[in-house]
C-alpha cells in the first residue's frame, strides 16, 4: 500500500474514451480563411465561422454577413436565441422593435430573445457584421419572417427611411 491517501490506479481505456479522443483530435479550435463555409443567401452572402459542426462549439454561433448596398434583412425574430450584432464595416440602419439606429464599424447591438428586429442598408457601400447568437441549439424555429406583418411592414416608411430591397 501506498504512503499516500490515494493510491495511483491504471484504467484501461474503453470504447468511449477512444471515441472522445478521436473527436477531440478533429474538431478545430481555430478558425483560418480557408476554413470558412460560405453561403448566399436571399439578403447576404453569410460565412459561417462557428457552429457545432466547424469549431466544435456548445453554445455560440458565429456568422460574418455581408449586406450589399441598397439590400437588407428584413424584419424577423429569432423566438429562442439572443444575438450579438457588430458592424465591421460599412454602416447599417439596424432596428430593434420599433427603435432604430445608424450603426458604424466598432458599434453593436443586442437582440432580445424573441425581439424582432431587422438590418437594413440603404448606403451606397456594403456593410458587413458579425452575428453572434445563443444558444447554438435553439428549439425551431430558429428564424420567423415577419416583414410582411404590421406594424413592421410599414415601419420604415412611417420614419421616412429610404426604400431597399
Amino acid at each position: 500500500m501506498a504512503n499516500h491517501k490515494y493510491e495511483s490506479i491504471r484504467v484501461k481505456p474503453t470504447h468511449t474514451d477512444i471515441l472522445f479522443s478521436i473527436m477531440s483530435d478533429s474538431i478545430k479550435r481555430f478558425m483560418q480563411a480557408a476554413d470558412v463555409k460560405k453561403e448566399q443567401d436571399p439578403w447576404a452572402t453569410v460565412e459561417w465561422l462557428s457552429n457545432k459542426e466547424l469549431v466544435g462549439a456548445e453554445e455560440l454561433l458565429m456568422v460574418r454577413a455581408t449586406i450589399a448596398a441598397g439590400r437588407s434583412h428584413p424584419f424577423h425574430t429569432h423566438p429562442t436565441r439572443e444575438e450579438i450584432i457588430y458592424v465591421v464595416s460599412g454602416q447599417a440602419e439596424q432596428w430593434v422593435e420599433d427603435e432604430y439606429r445608424i450603426l458604424k464599424a466598432g458599434e453593436m447591438v443586442l437582440v432580445p430573445q424573441g425581439d424582432v428586429h431587422g438590418t437594413y442598408n440603404p448606403f451606397d457601400e456594403d456593410v458587413t457584421f458579425l452575428a453572434i447568437l445563443s444558444p447554438l441549439d435553439g428549439s425551431e424555429p430558429n428564424i420567423v419572417d415577419v416583414s410582411e406583418q404590421e406594424p413592421w411592414k410599414s415601419l420604415r416608411e412611417k420614419q421616412n427611411r429610404p426604400p431597399v430591397e
